[in-house]
């Protein structure tokens, strides 16, 4: 029997009252209510709203105001805001030294995972990664946890003074990324922290994390996104990534595009950096499947660290593991300074307390359901992948709610082989793509005998989970959701994982 509340269901007005906000912040706090959870899995490491109800208020005041600025799709492609802001705070970024991490797919993953190698090394840690899955302080990580809502609060009414002050001598204010960048900042000196590990928003050069200066750049693999803002062609695109890699630093490059390779090189020539390429200076010996997750062998900087059990499923997860061993090897000086590689036992036990929630995270059984957050064409092709290699799934069912300013054909077009059928949806976002816009698009690559169009999120993984269990209840069909960030933390919440 379905759980599925009635139609007059107050998340209706919940995703009415949500459409209006900064897609980023668009997330359906939607109390107790679960949608045919039984069989939940333990849940990773995202906050939900604060019990306490004044505590709940005043963090949704901050995230009201928050809103109130330009989102982070609308960009004025310069640092001049977030450099004002920082010299006002005293250049708080300048206070520890940082691993910079840029790329098209993978950096949240990987810095996750360089977080949990520097805390093992007993490190204490901030970091700085966007978009949020279901909470906007999980942005703000202190010693691999999302900071408090009353920390991120107190941050936030630290740094508005200094903010409005911004606002005032600028021809545009300060966007929603920019102040959660000086926040983050902010509260990184006001820890303080032994190191900071940071996401790059959009881009490089010109995204407001750039007013710090990584002694560890790391790019993770380039591929065609956002487009219209970073250049057409994966080396266009690296000249943009490329702006992190500041004069003497240490450059992790994961494999990369030809052209994007050759950009990103002649970038480190020009700033005296240090280069170490995957599959050449480090990278992955050997991988195989493991219950959970997988066993793999990397080679460092500084030698092979075998029998290591990652927790996360998919090739490109290895491939994170060895950029984010490279990076904090190359911060702890192996392989230029010391000649001995990190402590294996250390290593190993950092990457087996690797989490990364929305990314092929299983949140329920019979049937499966797997979130995973990718939202262009290359990150499809790796998660289709991935599932096919992880899961033995008879019949697998995907729910689809993308944004429309995504590549979304080539996006399905990954997932055609992989989906017996597949439910397409829409997210409470002001940026997702109407339902029978993305119908339209998914008939004509899937059929119109595989396409099933649900309005609403909740009734279209009910749908899904249906069409999984069609052929009985241990037939081993499955459901993928994915195609947003924001599609992803809206379902987590709905099947109670949040």
């Amino acid at each position: 029997m379905s759980t599925l509340p009635p139609d007059n269901d107050p998340f209706d007005e919940i995703v009415g009252a949500e459409t209006d906000r900064d897609p980023d912040l668009a997330v359906i706090e939607a109390g107790s209510r679960t949608l045919r959870a039984q069989g939940a899995l333990p849940q990773a490491d995202v906050p939900g709203r604060p019990e306490d109800p004044a505590l709940d208020r005043a963090l949704r005041e901050v995230e009201t105001e928050l809103a109130g600025r330009w989102g982070e799709t609308k960009l004025e492609p310069s640092v001049s805001r977030i450099a004002a802001l920082m010299d006002l705070l005293g250049e708080p970024q300048r206070s520890y030294p940082s691993i910079h991490i840029t790329g098209t797919n993978g950096k949240t993953s990987t810095a996750r995972m360089v977080e949990s190698l520097l805390g093992a090394f007993e490190l204490r840690t901030g970091r700085y990664t966007s978009p949020h899955v279901q909470s906007v302080t999980e942005r703000i990580s202190l010693d691999g946890a999302p900071v408090s809502a009353e920390r991120f609060i107190e941050t936030y009414e630290d740094v508005k003074p200094y903010v409005e002050m911004v606002d005032d001598q600028q021809e545009y204010r300060l966007s929603f990324f920019e102040v959660l960048t000086g926040m983050a900042y902010a509260a990184f000196a006001d820890a303080p922290v032994d190191v900071a590990v940071v996401e790059v928003g959009m881009g490089g050069s010109w995204d407001a994390t750039n007013v710090i200066d990584g002694d560890v750049a790391v790019v993770t693999p380039i591929d065609l996104d956002h487009t219209d803002r970073l250049g057409g062609t994966p080396g266009e695109i690296a000249g943009e990534k490329g702006g992190i890699i500041k004069q003497g630093a240490t450059v992790i490059l994961a494999q990369q595009p030809v052209d994007a390779a050759q950009v990103l090189l002649k970038k480190a020539v020009e700033a005296d950096a240090t280069v170490a390429r995957e599959g050449l200076e480090f990278g992955v010996v050997a991988r195989e499947i493991a219950v959970g997750g997988q066993l793999i062998t990397l080679r460092g900087l500084g030698g092979e660290y075998p029998g290591i059990y990652l927790p996360l499923h998919g090739a490109h997860q290895a491939h994170n593991a060895a950029v984010a061993l490279a990076a904090v090897e190359a911060f702890f000086g192996v392989g230029s300074q010391r000649p001995d590689p990190l402590d294996l036992d250390t290593v190993r036990k950092a990457f087996a307390a690797a989490t990364s929630p929305g990314r092929l995270e299983v949140v329920r059984r019979s049937p499966t359901v797997v979130l995973d957050a990718a939202h262009n064409p290359a990150g499809a092709r790796v998660t289709a992948e991935a599932v096919g290699e992880a899961f033995d799934f008879s019949r697998l069912i995907g729910v689809v709610g993308a944004s429309g300013d995504k590549n979304v054909r080539g996006l399905l077009e990954a997932f055609e082989p992989v989906f017996a059928e597949i439910v397409v949806t829409q997210n409470s976002s002001h940026r997702a793509m109407d339902t029978d816009e993305l119908a339209a698009i998914a008939v004509e690559v899937f059929g119109d005998e595989r396409v099933q169009v649900e309005p609403r999120l909740p009734d279209a993984l009910e749908a899904a989970i249906t069409l999984a269990e069609e052929d009985g209840e241990f037939t081993g069909g499955g459901v993928l959701v994915t195609g947003s960030v924001i599609t992803v933390g809206e379902a987590r919440l709905l099947l109670g994982r949040g």
